[in-house]
Order: structure tokens, then C-alpha cells, then sequence
């Protein structure tokens, strides 16, 4: 009994801590920019969403079917191995070329005078002016931040999911306790690795010109802005991501448990 009123404690601080972070995060972009503020890059975001999880996802499921001992468990330690591997995929497939062509379209919009007028026309412009090459700047700094994030992820996730279940594998999971856990594990990836988000956004901008590399941003970031800079954005980060991979991680379990219901194997 003493150990299920912690787990309820656990999770309840964990909901209080996420909706607190969500209301300022709010707050503030409406204060600055109005209710639109919130709906910048929309276009390249959802362009982006779905391939994005189905290439994460399905990676992560070819691995960890792979992975699994002989209970069907997965281990904390391979479910990181398998969410780096889910990572790397998704950066080269979907996520370099889809970020590079959000973070332009964002910063070309809040420049004085844009030049793109919606997401389609950003994505020719682009290649017209700088090939397709144009649209994967930054691919060592997105491999390494989606690898890294991730496998965050997973890890948190797999650690969580099997100390609720403990010894039952097949013990099932309530949707608001996934979110939960998934909002979790979408603020350790904030805080284990906003710097290379940092570096990979300034990598995909409109002044990526400015670093010879990934080395060099991240060298320069340091140099002329200090270690605070690696930092910027985090709190907004905190907000959208906890919120996204919550999001995410139910409607991928909901999904499962249906599609386990209607293909139905021996």
C-alpha cells in the first residue's frame, strides 16, 4: 500500500510540475506575440510529424524485437541502444531536411522583410538557391541531437514502464500514466541535451554561414556568448516537449493495443 500511495505521489508531482511549466510557457508567448505566436512554423511542424514518428517508432520496434530477452522484456540499457538507433534514423530521413527548412521558414518570418510566403514556396526557394544540400544543413548536429534525445527517451520510458510493472511484463498501462511517464521522459531529454538543440538550430538558420562546422558553432556559441547560451529556450522547450512526447507515447500505445486486438497472432 505504502508503495502505490509513493507511485500516486510520484505521478501527481509530476502532473502539477507539467502543467505549471505549460501555463507560463503560454503565458508568456501570448504576452509577446498574441494567441498566433503560438502557431508559428505550423506548416513544416505538421509536415514533418508524421513521417517523423513513423520512422522513429518503426525503428525503434525492429530493434527492440530484436532486443528482447526471452520474457518479450526489454532492459532499460537496450531500450537506450534501441532509441539511439530510432534517433539517428529519424535525423537522416525526416528530421534534418524538415528542421532546416522550420527553423528558415521561422526566422525568415520574424525577419523585417520575409521573403518566403508559405511553406511550399520556402522549400523551392531553398533548393533553388542552394540545392538540396540546402535543406540538410546541420546533419551532424541533428544525428547526434535526435540520437541522443532519443535515447533519453526510450531509456526513461523503458525504466519507468518496467518499475510500474515490476515482475507482470503484461501488466497494462492506464493512458494518463503513459502521458505521465512520457512527459517525464520528454523533460530529461530537455535537459540532457538542449545545448546540441542549440547548436543544431543555430546550424540550420539563415546565418549557418557564419561556422565552418558543428565543432566550430558549438565553439563559438561559447566563446562569445558563454555557457548560458547552450541553455537558451529551455523553459519554452520544457513546455512544448514534455507536452509533445506525452502526446505521442499514448497515441502510439493506444494504437498498439488496437492494432494487437485486430491482428490477432498464436
Amino acid at each position: 500500500m505504502l508503495e502505490l500511495a509513493w507511485r500516486h505521489n510520484l505521478v501527481d508531482l509530476a502532473m502539477t510540475c507539467f502543467t505549471q511549466v505549460m501555463r507560463e510557457d503560454l503565458s508568456k508567448t501570448v504576452r509577446s506575440h498574441g494567441v498566433l505566436g503560438l502557431y508559428r512554423g505550423l506548416s513544416s511542424l505538421l509536415y514533418g510529424s508524421i513521417p517523423k514518428a513513423a520512422v522513429r517508432f518503426g525503428m525503434f520496434e525492429f530493434l527492440s524485437n530484436h532486443m528482447r530477452d526471452a520474457q518479450g522484456r526489454l532492459d532499460s540499457t537496450r531500450g537506450l541502444l534501441c532509441g539511439l538507433g530510432a534517433g539517428v534514423a529519424e535525423a537522416v530521413v525526416v528530421v534534418c531536411p524538415m528542421e532546416t527548412v522550420k527553423v528558415k521558414f521561422i526566422h525568415d518570418q520574424t525577419s523585417p522583410n520575409p521573403k518566403y510566403k508559405g511553406f511550399f514556396h520556402g522549400v523551392r526557394e531553398i533548393v533553388r538557391e542552394q540545392g538540396l544540400k540546402g535543406t540538410y544543413q546541420g546533419l551532424t548536429a541533428t544525428v547526434l541531437k535526435q540520437g541522443s534525445n532519443q535515447a533519453i527517451r526510450f531509456f526513461v520510458m523503458t525504466s519507468l514502464r518496467n518499475w510500474y510493472r515490476g515482475d507482470n511484463p503484461n501488466k497494462p498501462m492506464n493512458p494518463l500514466i503513459t502521458g505521465v511517464f512520457g512527459a517525464i521522459a520528454g523533460a530529461a531529454s530537455v535537459f540532457g541535451n538542449t545545448p546540441l538543440d542549440v547548436i543544431k538550430t543555430r546550424m540550420q538558420g539563415l546565418e549557418a554561414h557564419k561556422y565552418r562546422n558543428t565543432w566550430d558553432c558549438g565553439m563559438q556559441i561559447l566563446r562569445n556568448e558563454g555557457l548560458k547560451a547552450f541553455y537558451k529556450g529551455t523553459v519554452p522547450r520544457l513546455g512544448r516537449v514534455c507536452a509533445d512526447v506525452a502526446i505521442v507515447f499514448i497515441i502510439y500505445d493506444e494504437v498498439v493495443k488496437l492494432l494487437n486486438k485486430v491482428w490477432q497472432t498464436d
